[in-house]
């Protein structure tokens, strides 16, 4: 499991990421994410919304309450115009990063 600090940094460009790609509710937010990284990163609730309330503070995301699938109403959050733009600055300077960091282990040895 990677270090607290590195889950918190990420959660905002993966936020922004997964709701690129479509509105969401939290539960499925949580299960991409464990998805997407073989069960690498597990997100909790109490970490998860504190940080979509954040984003819609900024105006990064809105919410609505639906009825899901069970009939159950769930909260689902999509990205505003403003949000669209923040998941591509987001994405352009973790490219950075990663580029970076490729750069300098392709040069070090484990």
């Amino acid at each position: 499991m990677p270090a607290r600090e590195l889950i918190a940094a990420t959660t905002r460009p993966l936020l922004l990421g997964l709701l690129a790609g479509g509105e969401s509710y939290g539960y499925a937010l949580i299960q991409r994410v464990k998805e997407l990284s073989g069960g690498k990163l597990e997100w909790t609730e109490g970490m998860l919304y504190p940080v979509l309330h954040r984003l819609e503070a900024e105006g990064l995301i809105e919410a609505e309450w639906k009825d899901g699938d069970s009939g159950r109403k769930r909260k689902y959050y999509r990205l505003t115009r403003l949000g669209k733009k923040a998941a591509q600055h987001e994405r352009a300077q973790w490219l950075s990063v990663h580029e970076t960091l490729d750069a300098l282990w392709n040069l070090t040895p484990a």
